[in-house]
């Protein structure tokens, strides 16, 4: 290392910040500004690998930041966890890049200069909730993220766009000042402290009751993470760019939330203390509730986005419903469902703005034969579509694994029907997309209108391309590392599993 293990760990939040700075410097050459965007990412992604040795050899490194007031300091402390968020933030910051200059050119869109430096302002946020060493430390940059994020759901400017920021931040801001804040100063008046602790620190200091009034408070207050009924942010969002959307459901923000869920629950709670208390039952029943749930209300969406956002509302519940069993296998489950959607996800997201890129199709109903004249976009989609469904040779499938195993671990069977029901509802709102594009006749026009897959087209196949390259490549990219993670399990494992044991 060329700097200190502790410098690299600083410089994982000051090189975005000196990037959006450099974006802005930029704002008059596109070219530049980008390329100030894309080395900016590289650097980033660089600098926290960097880090990773070390913390595979069981170092553990501390920055204190500021004192805020005597005793509370914002501190930086890398974990097994947080390097494993970190990691796959800064890997898909850079692959987004790309994919954001070829949606943001394509479409025309405003106001570029503004989203760059956003972004990069929401990356670093986000590298500060990964290696937060205690809980005020995690609740501020919790804010910056939801502040840096509000202009780019609003980046359109027109009437959905301001009324879906509104719900978007009236949501987060509310559930964090009102449930999580709180939370936190109940947690330092038990114990006299908020640091992250292996093991938890409220055993001994918080009866069983008192526990499950504090997972409450946690578990809605961590708004990202899009429990029902706090979820409807995550939707009205949708009025973003696509890689805007990118962003909230696998780079940032909503695995900001689950990772926090699970944070708290191993460094605040303690697994073996929650599950001792049996404080988390309720939130068992209300994760495989949501997971449910959204799968249902997916499958009546026909915009492609807004059935796209109830599917990760449905895949954040996994990682809740991991945290709830408190088990070992669950919450290592929990971790790789983190990882595993991350790339999934993001490469349906990346496939939905290359297709309105392209075509400007934003329905479902309205995608079919449009996989005959896209097949790389629609093959990377049925890739990413599979690995959320959890087939293997598929990254998602081993989340999903380790979920049954902790289910079986704990006795609670019934956890076993709704992974697998949730599985099943994933195959019949996700496949069908790629059914329609690979199968089905353009839609055409007749008069009078004839049965669905008689109809006389109009359509000519040569109006119609794959979108620009910088718009392909990415989905092509994240779907093809679909497949690689299935390999590289183990090592996630290994990286993680400090935190499992006692």
């Amino acid at each position: 290392m060329i700097f200190s293990l502790e410098t690299h760990v600083a410089l994982s939040l000051l090189i975005p910040l000196i990037g959006a700075v450099g974006i802005a410097l930029a704002h008059s050459v596109p070219n530049v500004r980008e390329t100030v965007t894309l080395v900016t990412s590289a650097v980033l992604c660089a600098n926290v690998f960097s880090i990773l040795p070390s913390i595979m050899n069981g170092v553990e490194p501390v920055v204190t930041m500021a004192e805020m007031l005597p005793g509370i300091a914002l501190v930086l402390k890398v974990e097994p966890l947080g390097m494993t968020f970190a990691a796959v933030a800064s890997t898909l910051w850079i692959i987004n890049s790309i994919y954001s200059i070829g949606y943001m050119r394509g479409n025309n869109e405003a106001k570029q200069t503004r989203f760059y430096i956003c972004f990069a302002i929401a990356i670093a946020a986000t590298m500060g909730v990964a290696f937060s060493g205690n809980l005020i430390t995690l609740f501020v940059f919790y804010e910056v993220l939801t502040l840096s994020t509000y202009p780019l759901v609003t980046h359109k400017g027109n009437a959905d766009a301001l009324r879906g920021g509104r719900i978007y931040l009236g949501i987060l801001i509310s559930t964090s000042i009102g449930l999580f804040l709180p939370a936190i100063i109940w947690v330092y008046s038990l114990t006299g402290t908020i640091d992250f602790v292996k093991g938890g620190i409220l055993q001994g200091h918080a009866s069983a009751g008192v526990t499950g009034v504090l997972l409450f408070l946690f578990m809605y207050g961590i708004g990202k993470a899009a429990l029902m009924p706090i979820h409807r942010w995550l939707p009205a969002a949708m009025v973003a760019p696509t890689p805007v959307s990118a962003l909230l459901h696998a780079v940032a923000v909503v695995k900001a939330g689950v990772f926090s869920v699970l944070k708290v629950v191993i460094y605040v709670f303690g697994i073996d203390f929650l599950a001792t208390t049996g404080s988390a039952e309720w939130l068992t029943w209300v994760a495989a509730y949501t997971l449910v749930a959204a799968s249902v209300v997916a499958l009546t969406k026909d915009n492609l986005k807004a059935r796209l956002a109830y599917s990760t509302i449905s895949q954040l519940a996994y990682v809740v419903l991991a945290a709830s069993m408190a088990s070992s296998m669950a919450v290592a489950g929990g971790a790789l469902q983190i990882v595993m959607h991350a790339f999934g996800k993001i490469t349906l997201f990346f496939c939905a703005g290359a297709i309105y890129t392209a075509v400007h199709k934003t329905e479902v109903s309205d995608m079919r034969g449009l996989g005959r004249q896209m097949p790389i976009t629609f093959m990377a989609f049925l890739i990413g579509s599979l690995s959320i469904i959890g087939l293997p040779p598929l990254g998602g499938s081993w989340s999903k694994f380790y979920l049954m195993v902790g289910a079986a671990e704990t006795g609670e069977l019934y956890i076993m029907a709704v992974l697998l029901i949730s599985s099943l509802l994933n195959i019949a709102y996700l496949l069908p997309i790629v059914a329609r594009g690979f199968f089905y006749p353009p839609l055409g026009q007749t008069d009078p209108p004839v049965a669905v897959g008689y109809e006389e087209s109009s359509f000519s196949w040569s109006q119609i391309k794959e979108a620009p390259l910088f718009c392909v490549l990415p989905p092509v990219i994240t779907a093809l590392m679909c497949f690689v993670l299935f390999f590289l399990a183990d090592p996630i494992m290994n990286l993680i599993e400090p935190i499992l044991t006692p």
